[in-house]
């Protein structure tokens, strides 16, 4: 008797860079345990990612005892579409060719005899579990923030308990029976106030339809998060923490296959931070969306001048579709911080992160982001824009206790001021703060090794997942 055919599995993704990176390190993942992984997005994000990295498209790669092939779609606009920046009028025109074609790649695998045996999408996708269900294929989430907001966003649609409105927009939310966050904490897609009520309509789509997939993946780990994976779980959602994605050992191998959209501005990053002295830098970068306004690069500037701290500093010009100017620095900084600091365009965060000189992180607080700093021991000055950040920022500090409060989600509005900047780059970087931030973030890190480690929890998750999608494949 030959071995069993190995398992195949369709992964589905929105075409974000933050949204294809866990997707595509769970890919990854799923190859090394043996299955056959096919990795879907649009064209549009396939012709950045085949730029940048070490990807092409139909060609199979193999991983462990899998292989991963990548699957580009046309989604039938072209590339300066006004339509693209729109994210209601874009998700529409991604529906209506990506069932199309998902349905048709999946009769064809029918056809040739390598029937698909589970089919995983990421938010902001919510038909690709439609698409599954017709066709009677197995599929699972796989969720890109953390478990606490997951949690927001369950309580928040099914009503089970009482969110800020209009008329009380400044009330508490309890997340489960031990835990609340304040009106500014919560994912402030969910606050009357939002800018973007939007991306939570979108969003919620996808608990409308969550009876529809049989196991939610999140990317983090049991010991970070157990209470409200608990909570989930108890709701009858099959919750499987299998993270953090990017640090899991079986995939170092594949390391240049990534979803990065912008070439990395490498000139030398690791090799300048080499030369600096273990834990003395400060990396700066507020991942690939948010855009800060000018005068707020001026004060965090003028605080790293203040503070003469040696740095990092991602500062990435504007998308092309936001019509905005690329941030200018102060007159001279550069001159002045020669030596101590470097400026970039963009960075491997990863390389960067595990970097002995980097003492600490001043982030946005993205998932992504959260999970790489807790899971390289690098304490945080949190710095939220909108969304899950002020949530992940909340407990960055607060629970997981790697870092201290430095900026204010954009619904507040607030400066932060050079002396506050300075002040909290000061504390995080050498004292009893700067120690006992450390501590803890030294405590999550070996934590999270020993998630991903062979038979560590999140290990675990993943063979159990595998076993069931061979389950349901023999029903």
């Amino acid at each position: 008797m030959g071995s069993e055919a190995p398992i195949q599995i369709l992964l589905v993704s929105y075409p974000a860079q933050g949204h294809i990176n866990p997707l595509l390190r769970l890919a990854k993942c799923l190859a090394a345990k043996g299955s056959s992984v096919i990795f879907i997005t649009t064209e549009f994000a396939g012709k950045n990612m085949r730029t940048v990295n070490n990807i092409t498209d139909k060609s199979t790669t193999s991983i462990g005892d899998g292989s991963l092939t990548f699957h580009f779609f046309d989604d039938g606009l072209p590339e300066d579409d006004p339509i693209r920046p729109s994210l209601s009028g874009y998700s529409e025109q991604l529906e209506l060719v990506g069932r199309k074609f998902l349905s048709e790649l999946i009769q064809n695998h029918a056809e040739s005899n390598k029937p698909i045996s589970c089919i995983i999408n990421n938010p902001f996708l919510p038909w690709v579990c439609d698409v599954a269900t017709e066709h009677d294929i197995p599929s699972a989430l796989l969720w890109i923030q953390s478990a606490a907001v997951f949690v927001a966003y369950y309580n928040y649609f099914h009503k089970l308990v009482r969110f800020p409105t209009d008329s009380e927009p400044y009330i508490d939310v309890q997340l489960n029976s031990s835990f609340a966050l304040k009106y500014n904490e919560i994912p402030d897609f969910l606050h009357p106030y939002s800018k973007y009520p939007f991306l939570a309509t979108l969003i919620l789509e996808q608990f409308k339809n969550l009876s529809k997939v049989f196991c939610v993946l999140v990317d983090t780990y049991e010991e970070l998060e157990h209470d409200f994976i608990e909570y989930v779980s108890e709701k009858s959602i099959l919750m499987r923490p299998i993270g953090p994605l990017f640090n899991n050992p079986k995939i170092k191998d594949a390391s240049d296959i990534r979803g990065d959209f912008v070439k990395r501005d490498d000139c030398n990053i690791v090799e300048w931070l080499n030369t600096k002295p273990k834990g003395s830098v400060v990396y700066i970068s507020f991942g690939t969306i948010v855009y800060l306004p000018q005068e707020q690069v001026d004060e965090i500037a003028y605080g790293l001048l203040d503070s003469r701290v040696s740095f990092l500093w991602v500062l990435k010009p504007p998308p092309k579709e936001v019509g905005r100017k690329p941030h200018v620095l102060p007159v001279g900084f550069l001159e002045e911080t020669s030596g101590r600091g470097k400026v970039v365009k963009w960075g491997p965060q990863e390389e960067v992160l595990s970097n002995s000189s980097v003492g600490c992180f001043l982030t946005h607080c993205g998932w992504n982001s959260s999970m790489e700093t807790l899971t390289l021991g690098v304490p945080v000055l949190t710095f939220p824009a909108w969304g899950d950040q002020v949530t992940n920022a909340k407990f960055l500090v607060d629970v997981f206790g790697v870092g201290s409060r430095l900026g204010y989600s954009q619904i507040e509005d607030k400066l932060v001021t050079r002396d506050e900047v300075k002040k909290c780059l000061l504390e995080a970087m050498a004292g009893e703060k700067a120690e006992e931030f450390k501590k803890n973030a030294i405590k999550w890190k070996k934590a999270a090794e020993v998630a991903v480690a062979t038979g560590g929890s999140s290990d675990r998750n993943l063979d159990e997942f595998m076993e069931d999608i061979k389950k349901h494949g023999s029903v």
